[in-house]
């Protein structure tokens, strides 16, 4: 095998790889013995016809891409570690030459790893968030609690107010005709939610029980029924039953309800207390988020396409398997929404982009500081593993190979870097 190497503008290069024709010519031969069998030649038995009499049957090329996969899985790892560039992408491969008896010529359009040049990383000046406790705060814990504690009682003396649950039912109709999915039964809808399209919820306010009305509105252009974008709708709608959300009222009583204390005035220290703690958390998380920000907007590189693109094909594959864990499968949730895997990407990239760039700001950042991940931070890491997972430590261990573990070791670095930089930013009050 030889190999030739140039490299592009934007962090990219292009690999020529030859490999010898024998090494081509044996994997057509590897191809035909693993196809033949579903190849019918009149004279011979399914899977006994002769390579030569397949081919003139069905042409020269009939086992070359089998054979072209072969050929490229085996030399273009040995080309690429050859090549001495950092590749983070996938190759995007073109055959040059193909044909048996010659030396087989392809092409690996790689993104080569950018050269980050680090500005001012030491020091940088940003406004700290603070992680204050108010009044508010613990008001709007207390009113969580209260809604979570919340009774419906039926109405029967006046009509529909914003913030009612109502039941209906309801049948819609586009053009004079019913359409699909416009009708339903003794549907529960909290007025006020929006839960519906454009004012069909406003319009039931003042409504009694057992009233019949027409709500009239009009489907948004983003609607995820094509056929319904943009279009005026007429739903007959029945109010079946209405119902006053009742909250209980704050007080010991309550208190002692809802919480492992008896007084208002204990449970209202301890909403204190781990509001403190997650605004602490949340605090630390911004604060982080802004040197780095300040940091990675101080460093200059050249990212190149490919390596956005595999970062969000990446963060829609992610996206999909959150769904489908959750019983959602991808292909139906872009029916119900109207998104399609290109639309998702296309919002997803410039959150792929800042993935990147602070990536390898950080990256950066380690190898000018000299950062390490000690054996001990290594040890913990794999403790927190195991605490976490239920395992045994030595079962997580044996889990990682070389490469996991270097992995490991460099995340807990970034990690480090970040640490780092916090401490010796300026955070102004």
């Amino acid at each position: 095998m030889s190999l030739q190497v140039e490299k592009s503008e934007k962090n990219t290069a292009k690999l020529t790889i030859e490999v010898p024709a024998e090494k081509f010519d044996a994997a057509v031969k590897n191809a035909y013995n693993k196809n033949k069998g579903r190849f019918n030649i009149p004279g011979f038995r399914k899977g006994k016809a002769p390579f030569e009499m397949i081919k003139k049957m069905y042409g020269a090329g009939v086992f070359y891409e089998d054979a072209v996969n072969e050929v490229i899985d085996a030399t273009y790892p040995d080309a690429a570690k050859e090549s001495g560039l950092e590749i983070v992408s996938r190759p995007e491969i073109s055959v040059e030459q193909i044909e048996e008896g010659k030396n087989l010529i392809y092409t690996a359009e790689v993104a080569v790893k950018p050269e980050v040049t680090l500005g001012e990383y030491k020091g940088v000046e940003v406004q700290k968030v603070k992680a204050d406790v108010t009044d508010a705060d613990i008001e709007a814990e207390l009113n969580i609690v209260r809604e979570k504690n919340s009774r419906l009682i039926t109405v029967e003396d006046r009509g529909v107010e914003n913030g009612d649950q109502v039941t209906i039912d309801f049948d819609g109709y586009v053009d004079g005709k019913r359409f699909d999915g416009g009708k339903g039964e003794d549907y529960p809808l909290v007025i006020g939610s929006h839960t519906f399209i454009d004012t069909f919820e406003e319009q039931l306010i003042g409504k009694t029980t057992g009233e019949e009305c027409e709500v009239n509105v009009t489907f948004p252009e983003e609607y995820h029924v094509e056929e319904l974008k943009n279009k005026p709708a007429v739903f007959k709608v029945t109010v079946k039953e209405i119902q006053r959300k009742e909250l209980p009222e704050v007080n010991d009583e309550f208190a002692s309800e809802v919480s492992d204390f008896d007084t208002l005035e204990e449970y209202k220290k301890d909403i204190a207390e781990k509001v403190k703690t997650e605004k602490e958390q949340a605090a630390k998380t911004e604060n982080e988020n802004r040197v780095v920000e300040k940091v990675v907007e101080n460093a200059s590189m050249e990212i190149p396409d490919q390596m956005v693109n595999e970062q969000v094909a990446g963060m829609v594959n992610d996206y999909a398997r959150r769904l489908e864990s959750q019983g959602i499968p991808f292909k139906q949730y872009c029916e119900i929404t109207g998104m399609t895997a290109d639309k998702l990407g296309d919002q997803m990239r410039p959150q792929a982009l800042k993935r990147i760039k602070t990536r390898l700001t950080l990256e950066a950042v380690v190898k000018a500081e000299n950062i390490t991940a000690s054996e001990e931070e290594v040890e913990k890491q794999f403790d927190q593993m195991a605490e976490t997972y239920k395992m045994e430590k030595e079962q997580i261990k044996n889990m990682f190979g070389e490469e996991q573990l270097n992995q490991l070791k460099e995340d807990l670095a970034v990690q480090a870097a970040v640490d780092f930089l916090v401490a010796e930013a300026k955070l102004a009050d």
